[in-house]
């Protein structure tokens, strides 16, 4: 493969994994623990 290629496939390959991250964290177990800045400081 030419280099340009692999480059943009690892490129790729990464931002996928950190929007997978973030959306597991947002939406999956972790989200528990989140805390609502809005909901913390009612008027």
């Amino acid at each position: 493969m030419e280099p340009a290629t692999v480059l943009i496939i690892s490129v790729g390959a990464i931002v996928i994994g950190i929007t997978g991250y973030g959306i597991y964290t947002a939406f999956g177990p972790p989200s528990r623990e989140l805390a609502d800045p809005f909901e913390d400081h009612e008027d």
